[in-house]
């Protein structure tokens, strides 16, 4: 059973930094491309990053430049580096394991699978 455990979610100023950890179990890990997703309160979920198995990484438009994807496979964990945080970058923060990746030029799609973790809530105050 695949099991994704997210960590590291809390409160922060505008312009401030946090890395969140997503733990994953019960799969083979390193084959996997991995995605976080956000879901702000009242919105939809929305894709933040994804990272493949071979580590090219994709981030949606509103966070490159600020945040990092990486992935450690001997520790089965993707990391996300959150810098130069936002009031709009408050919401749950989710992992997603082994979605559909769709290669198009130099970059690619992630579609999420039905793998889920918890969640982690993000807060940047103003």
């Amino acid at each position: 059973q695949v099991q994704l455990v997210e960590s590291g979610g809390g409160l922060v100023q505008a312009g401030g930094s946090l890395r969140l950890s997503c733990v994953a179990s019960g799969t083979i890990f390193v084959v996997n491309s991995v995605g976080w997703y956000r879901q702000a309160p009242g919105k939809q979920r929305d894709f933040v990053a994804a990272i493949t198995r071979t580590g090219s990484t994709a981030y949606a438009e509103s966070v490159k430049g600020r945040f990092t994807i990486s992935r450690d496979n001997a520790k089965n964990t993707v990391y996300l580096q959150m810098n130069s945080l936002k009031p709009e970058d408050t919401a749950v923060y989710y992992c997603n394991l082994a979605g559909r990746v769709t290669f198009y030029g130099d970059t690619y799609n992630y579609t999420a699978s039905n793998y889920w973790g918890q969640g982690t809530q993000v807060t940047v105050s103003s």
